[in-house]
């Protein structure tokens, strides 16, 4: 049976129609992807994230010991700030993506993915050398509020200074009444925060966010509009557009590789050495020109032969335009380059665009 969040109740009262999605049963829209979509461009749409996990470090050590399981660099980090990281096997692959708050170098607090909430702690465990981890996923409900007028929204409910919060910044506090963490992420590209507070508390604080929310045009929204809000960003996804079969360099994501990063991380030697050998495959964004929607899985085609492969496609609601991201040889990985897209058994030409595809007005 799909697990269900603190939230599976209110989304059936709403009418949301449920899918599962890795093992979890969970809204995929409610009135339709692009309405939902278009709300978070333009108002605030409420997202359940609940199915995410959430792993803890405490006591003296646990900034050095999480610090060594991730890519980026939360030593350089100040308290109250939060950075996006990998966690990379001994390849330079991916175990997963991740969130790493920084309370003090003493509390580190890390967001992984659902789909891989068990697999992440068992994998942090086996390799802490300090602090050992403790999964605290099962005591926390997430609701992300994402939009231009989710700052406003979030400030009306809630006696924080949301003007002192910056991006991947965030402070506790209540909202509605109820306890949170309240972080300035997000996953769609727009302005915005994300709730972590009590799974009891968690219909409470949707519903308050709801009713508070009616005079800004607040959408609760599914997985749908979120893939499109994050492929409309080129905002990469565990299991799609990074897995443990690339490294995060061929990913596009050397910005979180802290080379440097005095201590070092797990994946660190691998990377220095596919660095210095020279990147063969890249993530690229990419329009189809001709007819069809790339999907994930479809290949790539360079005169006829098989060279990569589809991770994420859409038609982008908001660029009005079929939009896809794929691994490509480098040769063929610079802006303006073109390739098919093999849609539906027919070649179909893809032009390499600058990304994000989506630029705010």
């Amino acid at each position: 049976m799909a697990r269900r969040t603190p939230l599976n109740e209110a989304h059936r009262k709403l009418g949301a129609r449920m899918v599962d999605f890795v093992g979890w049963d969970m809204p995929v829209q409610y009135s339709s992807i692009i309405e939902e979509h278009e709300a978070v461009r333009t108002a605030v749409g409420l997202f359940d994230v609940s199915h995410m996990g959430e792993v803890e470090f405490r006591g003296p050590g646990a900034l050095e010991t999480a610090n060594r399981l991730i890519s980026n660099d939360l030593a350089k980090c100040a308290d109250g700030q939060a950075v996006y990281a990998g966690l990379l096997n001994e390849q330079g692959t991916f175990v997963d993506d991740v969130v790493a708050y920084r309370f003090s170098p003493e509390h580190i607090f890390v967001c992984v993915n659902s789909s891989n909430r068990e697999k992440d702690f068992a994998w942090m465990s086996e390799r802490a050398q300090g602090v050992k981890p403790v999964d605290r996923s099962d005591d926390f409900a997430q609701i992300a509020v994402q939009g231009p007028k989710a700052p406003g929204l979030v400030q009306r409910l809630t006696k924080a200074d949301l003007s002192k919060v910056g991006t991947y910044r965030f402070t506790e506090g209540e909202v509605a009444g109820v306890k949170c963490i309240i972080s300035r992420t997000g996953y769609t590209g727009e302005d915005g925060f994300e709730l972590y507070c009590a799974p009891n508390d968690a219909e409470k604080l949707w519903n308050a966010l709801l009713q508070e929310g009616q005079t800004d045009g607040v959408k609760p929204c599914g997985l749908g509009a979120r893939d499109s809000l994050r492929t409309e960003m080129k905002y990469a996804l565990y299991g799609n557009d990074i897995d443990d079969a690339h490294t995060a360099l061929e990913a596009g994501l050397g910005w979180i590789v802290k080379l440097d990063k005095p201590g070092g991380f797990i994946g660190k030697e691998a990377l220095e050495k596919q660095k210095a050998a020279g990147v063969k495959r890249k993530l690229v964004g990419f329009e189809v020109t001709g007819r069809g929607i790339p999907r994930h899985g479809y290949p790539i085609l360079k005169n006829g032969q098989r060279v990569g492969e589809v991770t994420s496609g859409t038609m982008g609601p908001s660029v009005k335009k079929p939009i896809g991201i794929g691994y490509v040889p480098t040769e063929l990985a610079a802006e303006g380059s073109t390739f098919d897209v093999e849609i539906r058994g027919q070649p179909v030409t893809a032009q390499v665009v600058k990304t994000p595809f989506w630029k705010k007005p």
